[in-house]
């Protein structure tokens, strides 16, 4: 996948290993690895590469999927997409499953195995220091370091509010929260060095003045004074959106504005229900939120941490499965959104984000993510340890050596574990696909010695 900036090849770079420098030595280039899975992990890493890039360190950027073996990365990706829209109920059984386990299952740990030698051969010389901002990104950058054979830090940047196991890595020397929120959740599925930075957004959202929203409203054709709810779905458009946008329509508090992403058929089928202001990609995502008085979510990604930064309320309602409703409780936890449960609730939740005290202290709440000192922020982070670089980690070579006998077994799981992935809306019924899920994606569980595990503190 294309990305701004530099973006290397990873072909062109065999055989180039990061080497650990010279205490006089130039601290060099960070690379940041990504996953074009939606598009939170991508937005997170394209802000952070350029304020790296503003701080005078050169970035590269690259997309995990692009580096897994055999062209599988897109199957990947495809198998995801497909779950949500067509079997969310097995995304979260996989999502619940995988946090029962404290990670992911023999399948999933081998493709990312299978990846290491492509990813560590496309980091390019003189890199001084690898940002992870995807949980199978720091799965496989973790696993490098614990090897001994990448020598330079290893930054996880947590871009959900919700801290799933996969999030930390054995390996990866330091985990970037936005809130202290996350930071605890991390800590507690045991991250060591946890710094709580705030969180990093596009800063063209930001709060905007009454001109600035009567002007927003008049270029996207929205009313000029109804109060106006901004529902959005992530760059996918999944989730019960007609739903949810009926809901909103027909409770009075608000005139819908739905963002389908790139789900047009999504936006068609709206407009059809007589939802007028419904969009599919919309590439002034700012101005549509300055034209709003209240964002309503399903996911608490990175759209969320863009309302906060433009003062916007948020509410979390009808979520997606899996990291939908953990992120949404920790959001709610961290009262920066709440959490609508009861479609009853919605309307007078609504009313008071809209025009009451809870969307002021809301409002309040997320703008406080971004008081930060200029120095404080995760870039800023990022670039003094790239600086400064960390404690040196003692390689595990026995780690290393099981790692590299793995590489056919790793091969395989991987073709298998895409095959369900890509398969999984339409190949199962219900009951045939979850005894597929609960005894190929959770082994672990069921290996002599292992009992159920007991719910985390997310389920």
């Amino acid at each position: 996948m294309p990305h701004p900036g530099r973006t290397v090849p990873w072909p062109a770079l065999a055989g180039a290993v990061p080497r650990p420098r010279a205490a006089t030595e130039p601290a060099g280039r960070v690379a940041i690895v990504s996953a074009s899975v939606g598009a939170g992990h991508d937005g997170a890493a394209a802000e952070l590469a350029h304020r790296l890039t503003a701080h005078g360190i050169p970035v590269d950027r690259f997309d995990l999927l692009d580096l897994l073996p055999a062209g599988l990365g897109r199957a990947v990706q495809e198998g995801y997409h497909r779950m949500l829209v067509r079997a969310p109920w097995a995304y979260q059984r996989i999502y619940s499953s995988t946090e029962r386990a404290g990670g992911g299952g023999p399948a999933a740990r081998a493709l990312l195995r299978a990846a290491e030698d492509r990813v560590l051969r496309a980091l390019p010389p003189g890199t001084g220091a690898v940002v992870s901002t995807y949980p199978g990104a720091s799965r496989v950058l973790g696993g490098l370091r614990l090897d001994g054979r990448l020598s330079v830090p290893v930054l996880t940047y947590l871009t959900d509010f919700s801290v799933h196991p996969l999030w930390v890595a054995d390996g990866v020397d330091i985990h970037l929260a936005a809130h202290a929120v996350p930071a605890a959740q991390a800590r507690t599925v045991g991250a060591r060095d946890v710094r709580v930075c705030g969180p990093v957004v596009d800063p063209r959202f930001r709060m905007c003045g009454t001109g600035e929203r009567s002007r927003a409203r008049a270029r996207f054709g929205l009313p000029e004074r109804a109060p106006l709810a901004l529902l959005v779905a992530g760059s996918w458009g999944v989730g019960p959106v007609r739903q949810v946008a009926r809901e909103l329509r027909d409770c009075g508090a608000a005139v819908p504005v739905v963002v389908c992403g790139r789900n047009e058929a999504l936006a068609r089928q709206l407009r059809a229900d007589g939802i007028e202001h419904a969009y599919g990609w919309v590439d002034d995502m700012p101005g549509l939120m300055h034209a709003a008085d209240v964002l309503v979510q399903n996911a608490g990604g990175l759209t969320s941490l863009e309302a906060f930064a433009a003062g916007l309320p948020v509410a979390s309602y009808r979520c997606i499965p899996g990291h939908g409703p953990a992120n949404a409780a920790a959001l709610d936890e961290a009262g920066v959104a709440v959490w609508i449960r009861d479609p009853a609730d919605l309307k007078a939740v609504l009313c008071d984000l809209i025009d009451g005290p809870l969307g002021r202290r809301q409002s309040a709440a997320g703008l406080a993510l971004f008081a930060t000192a200029p120095d404080a922020g995760p870039a800023a982070e990022i670039a003094r340890v790239h600086r400064l670089g960390v404690r040196h980690r003692a390689p595990h070579p026995v780690a290393g050596r099981r790692r590299r006998l793995a590489t056919t077994a790793a091969v395989a799981c991987a073709v298998w574990a895409c095959a369900v992935g890509t398969g999984i809306a339409t190949t199962y019924d219900g009951p045939r696909l979850m005894r597929a899920i609960s005894h190929g994606l959770d082994l672990d569980d069921l290996a002599p010695g292992h009992g159920p595990r007991p719910e985390s503190h997310h389920s």
